[in-house]
C-alpha cells in the first residue's frame, strides 16, 4: 500500500514554475506572499514529508562527494537510518548524484530513491551521513515498487510531491498522483518551452494524463489575488 500522493506546487496563472521569470506584484502586494502561502497551505494538507528530484535536492543538499569504503560490498535493499521522528525529504536520484553531507534537508530526515546500480562507494557515503534510502528497481524507475517500500519502510501516509515537470509527468503518467494542489499567483512568464507543472518527456503521440480526470474539491482565494485549487484524480468514465 502506497502513500496518498499530493503535487503541490504553485505556478503562474500560464502554468510556469521559474519565480525569477514571473511579473512582478502589482503595487501595493507584499513580494514575499508567493512563498508564504505556499507553506501555508502545505501545511493545511496533512503531509509527513515531500518528494523532489535530482536536480531540485542538489540545490538544497549542502555535502561533496567522499567515496569512502565499503568492505564487502553492500547489497540492494532497503536501508533505514535514524529519522528521529522527522518528516520525509525524499529525492528521487537513480543515478545517485546528490551529495548531503548530513542526514536532512531543510530539518526533515532525508530517504534517497535509486537505482540498483548505484555504487557501493555511494550507499556508503549515505550510510555514513545517515541518509535512509530505498530502491525502485535496477534503472531506478520503478516509482509505484519505491513508494510501497517508503510506506512499509516509515509508516508514512501522505506525501506532497513537489518536483519539477519532468519528476511530476513521471508520476502521472505512472498513474500515482492522487490530488492536484496548485497555488495559482497572479503573474505571467508566457514565453513557449518554460518549464510547467506537468512536462513529461516522451513520445509526442504519448498522452500521460489518459484515463484520469479531475474532480473538483475546492477553491480558495487568499491575500494579495492568489488562488488555491484542489482536485482529486480519479479513474476517466470508462465512455472517455
Amino acid at each position: 500500500m502506497r502513500p496518498r500522493i499530493v503535487c503541490h506546487m504553485i505556478s503562474s496563472v500560464d502554468g510556469r514554475l521559474h519565480p525569477s521569470r514571473w511579473t512582478p506584484p502589482a503595487a501595493g502586494i507584499n513580494a514575499g506572499l508567493p512563498h508564504r502561502h505556499y507553506e501555508e497551505v502545505a501545511g493545511r494538507l496533512g503531509a509527513e514529508g515531500w518528494i523532489v528530484g535530482r536536480k531540485t535536492m542538489s540545490e538544497i543538499a549542502k555535502g561533496s562527494e567522499r567515496n569512502p569504503a565499503a568492505a564487502g560490498g553492500l547489497p540492494r535493499e532497503t536501508h533505514v537510518a535514524d529519522r528521529k521522528g522527522r518528516d520525509l525529504a525524499v529525492a528521487i536520484d537513480p543515478h545517485g548524484k546528490v551529495h548531503y553531507g548530513q542526514d536532512n534537508a531543510g530539518g526533515d530526515h532525508v530517504v534517497a530513491i535509486l537505482g540498483e546500480g548505484v555504487s557501493d562507494a555511494y550507499l556508503a557515503e549515505l550510510r555514513e551521513d545517515g541518509v535512509s534510502y530505498v530502491f525502485a528497481g535496477r534503472n531506478g524507475h520503478d516509482l509505484a515498487h519505491a513508494l510501497d517500500t517508503l510506506d512499509e519502510a516509515f509508516g508514512v501516509k501522505t506525501l506532497l510531491l513537489e518536483g519539477g515537470g519532468a519528476i511530476n509527468g513521471a508520476f502521472l503518467k505512472a498513474r500515482l498522483i492522487d490530488e492536484i494542489s496548485v497555488l495559482v499567483t497572479p503573474a505571467i512568464d508566457g514565453l513557449s518551452g518554460v518549464p510547467s507543472i506537468f512536462d513529461y518527456v516522451g513520445a509526442i503521440d504519448e498522452r500521460p494524463a489518459a484515463g484520469q480526470s479531475l474532480r473538483h474539491l475546492s477553491t480558495e482565494t487568499l491575500e494579495g489575488g492568489f488562488v488555491w485549487l484542489r482536485y482529486r484524480v480519479e479513474d476517466a468514465p470508462a465512455s472517455a
